[in-house]
Parts: C-alpha cells; structure tokens; sequence
C-alpha cells in the first residue's frame, strides 16, 4: 500500500519526531482559507485545533470572523506573532502565502492534505521554515500528540 510518504515531493516532509517537535511548540496557528462552514475539512481542522488548545487565526478575505475569532484577509494583516500557516489553499494559491509566510517570520508551513507545491516550499525551506505537505495538521496531532504523553 502506497503512503504519503512514497511520494517523491512530500518525501521531504520532517520525520515524525520533528512534526511532533513543530506540534508542540506552536501556539497560535493562521488558517489560511479557512471556512465558515462546518461542513467544510478547514472549520473541522481549525475547530478540532482549536479545541486542543491552539490559537486559531482565521485567513479568509470574504469572513469577518470565524469559530469566534476575527478573520483576516491575509497572512501581512494579522497583527501577531503567528507559529503556523495552515494552508487550505488550492496549489496555485500558495506561491504568495508563502511569500507572507517569510515575511511574517512563520516556523512552519503546513500544507494540508492534497496541496503540494514543490517550489513554493523550495522558498519556505530555504527561508528556515519548516515545511509539511500533503499531510493534516489533525490527523498528525492525533497520532503524535493526543497517542503520546
């Protein structure tokens, strides 16, 4: 059976002592493209984040505020410090979020399921960020956060 990880391109992804390492140290995670509806996968990662102690920022430019916090318009307008941007973006959306991302002096980058951009996070990487792709910020704190002590 094929895993993310024979992917050529998600191949780089941290090793899992790493994404725990990127889990436990962010506080406050920019959802970029985040939903308002709770149908959609981002307010369910966003809502699940958020329920496990997370800071959540929403980045949508049509919100004013989602899961009870205020919504932005993009990455540059947040006025904080941001530890992660969680990206629900399609691929060709990417490229100028992470350009914010650098600016912003994010930690991570995390790409969600289905969403690679190799050049992108060529960029991220060679910025010190730290980049995942093609993988779920939920699913991975379940397995490495919520599965160990």
């Amino acid at each position: 059976m094929a895993t993310h990880t024979d992917c050529p391109i998600t191949r780089d992804n941290p090793p899992d002592p790493d994404l725990e390492r990127v889990l436990r140290q962010a506080k406050t995670i920019a959802v970029v493209g985040l939903s308002s509806n709770p149908d959609r996968p981002s307010h369910g990662v966003a809502r699940y984040l958020q329920e496990a102690g997370y800071r959540i920022i929403p980045v949508n430019p049509g919100q004013t505020g989602i899961l009870g916090e205020k919504c932005y318009a993009s990455l540059d307008d947040i006025p904080e410090r941001v530890d992660m941007a969680n990206l629900f973006l399609k691929p060709e959306h990417i490229p100028p979020v992470v350009d914010a991302a650098i600016r912003k002096g994010v930690n991570c980058v995390w790409m969600q399921l289905g969403i690679v951009h190799a050049g992108a996070a060529a960029q991220a990487r060679a910025a010190g960020i730290t980049v995942v792709m093609n993988r779920c910020t939920k699913i991975e704190h379940g397995r490495l956060i919520v599965g160990r002590p």
